[in-house]
């Protein structure tokens, strides 16, 4: 067992950088014993990191006693070994690896940490698609056993490339909205009051008083556009206090937050928002194809479509659409979630594309803060985006004027005094402006087709889950 050492000489190199260029070449490798399988006077392992692996070679030899052979086939799977060896040719490709046109010929191992013999779950098993397990009479993983687990969960190749893309979404948010001249901030997460006015919130104690934590970075987005930031940004944490045990729900999830000052009308934002959201897509596909592919293998998805521009429709063309499909609603009824889904599949036949935009809701369901429409009292300058059929990003233009605001919450029936700092914040002079959030595991979900937000959650928390 290795616990420390003088920096060596040798360089350990990525197992996806072994191709067939690297030939004949003496390398060091770390990785995990993933299997192991003892054949005569040979023992073959296939050593894994994160989503890439190989085979490796271990002969009675020059290199290898029998001692050696057999020392290899009884290290545990899940094991983390240094390997020194030659890259080798493969004579034919070599399946359920993702090296297939090279093997890796060992002259030594070490053992640098050993795994228990028994694991909680096979990661085979847990990269098994489902069907393909009903089929056959093999082994899946269920969720609870996956995130009960979930460091063993985490190593298999489809939650690497899961989160791996994941990380690259927000890579992606930062890098456009920093290219459009927007300022990253930080808000706090705890606060005195409903950052929402609502009841579904934390409350937390808070030294001889209580506090909240926080619903949504809003009401510090909309400061910092008071204070003249123009542009914000924000990612981080959101608490939701709702008891949604539901396939799309968390009680903490990833925000990644925009709000904007406009110039004359809130559309500059909406396009603003939807060509970031149109850049994140097209940085996935030219960056993440290895991630898409590999998460495909276990959950097979049609490939994400969009428009440039992104399609936008106004609510009552979404509403005369459902009608024609059959569904009854009224004009200013919300969508429920079955509604949003069918909406989406009649999108998609008419107009090509999993990503667009609903425009001018009914006032009547948004929020105290979401500005009327001057031509039309019974609509509001909002919108939500959606991605396969399911809102990703509900948004508004906010009221920025004290009075206004204060009439809209009364209507509401909200106590000013709970909301009193925020209306304050206006009334030093703010100029109009609109935002929105969106959930980055809910993005991630429907991007790649899957069925559950746990799964692109890294540690989710809902109401019947704490731990880990």
């Amino acid at each position: 067992m290795i616990q420390s050492q003088e920096k060596p000489d040798r360089v350990l190199v990525r197992i996806k950088d072994l191709t067939v260029e690297k030939a004949d070449e003496e390398v060091w490798v770390r990785g995990r014993v993933h299997t192991s399988r003892a054949k005569g006077k040979q023992c073959f392992l296939v050593l894994r990191q994160q989503q890439f692996n190989i085979q490796a070679l271990v002969a009675v030899g020059q290199h290898a006693s029998k001692q050696m052979v057999k020392f290899a086939a009884n290290i545990t799977k899940e094991s983390i070994v240094d390997i020194e060896g030659v890259v080798r040719k493969a004579y034919q490709k070599i399946g359920g690896c993702t090296q297939q046109d090279v093997e890796l010929h060992v002259q030594r191992i070490y053992v640098i940490s050993s795994a228990e013999p028994r694991l909680p779950l096979q990661l085979d098993d847990a990269v098994r698609p489902e069907v393909e397990g009903e089929e056959d009479g093999r082994a899946t993983v269920n969720q609870d056993t996956r995130l009960d687990n979930r460091i063993i969960d985490l190593r298999t190749s489809t939650s690497q490339a899961i989160f791996c893309l994941q990380s690259g979404i927000c890579q992606l948010f930062r890098e456009t909205l920093i290219r459009k001249g927007f300022v990253e901030i930080q808000t706090p997460k705890i606060i005195s009051a409903a950052s929402e006015g609502g009841a579904n919130v934390f409350t937390v104690s808070y030294f001889k008083t209580s506090a909240y934590l926080a619903q949504s970075p809003q009401l510090y987005k909309q400061m910092c556009i008071c204070a003249d930031f123009e542009k914000v940004f924000c990612v981080g944490p959101v608490f939701r206090a709702e008891d949604s045990n539901t396939h799309r729900h968390l009680t903490e999830f990833v925000g990644l937050d925009i709000e904007m000052a406009f110039n004359y009308h809130y559309h500059e934002v909406v396009d603003e928002i939807a060509d970031t959201l149109v850049q994140i897509l097209k940085g996935l596909q030219e960056r993440f194809q290895t991630e898409i592919q590999t998460v495909s293998k276990q959950f097979p998805c049609e490939p994400f479509k969009f428009l440039e521009p992104t399609l936008r429709l106004e609510y009552r063309e979404g509403v005369a659409m459902l009608r024609e499909a059959g569904v009854e609603m009224g004009d200013e009824e919300d969508l429920s979630t079955p509604n949003e889904k069918l909406l989406g599949r009649l999108v998609k036949e008419k107009y090509d594309t999993d990503f667009y935009i609903l425009d001018k809701y009914p006032l009547a369901v948004r929020p105290f803060y979401t500005m009327p429409d001057p031509a039309n009292p019974k609509t509001s300058n909002s919108y939500d985006m959606f991605m396969r059929g399911e809102e990703i990003l509900s948004g508004a233009q906010r009221i920025h004027d004290p009075q206004l605001l204060t009439e809209r919450a009364k209507h509401h029936g909200i106590d000013l005094e709970k909301i009193k700092a925020y209306i304050d914040s206006f009334r030093f002079g703010a100029p109009p402006h609109a935002g929105g959030g969106i959930g980055l595991e809910r993005v991630t979900m429907l991007y790649l087709g899957l069925h559950n937000v746990r799964q692109t959650s890294m540690f989710p928390r809902d109401p019947k889950r704490l731990t880990p």
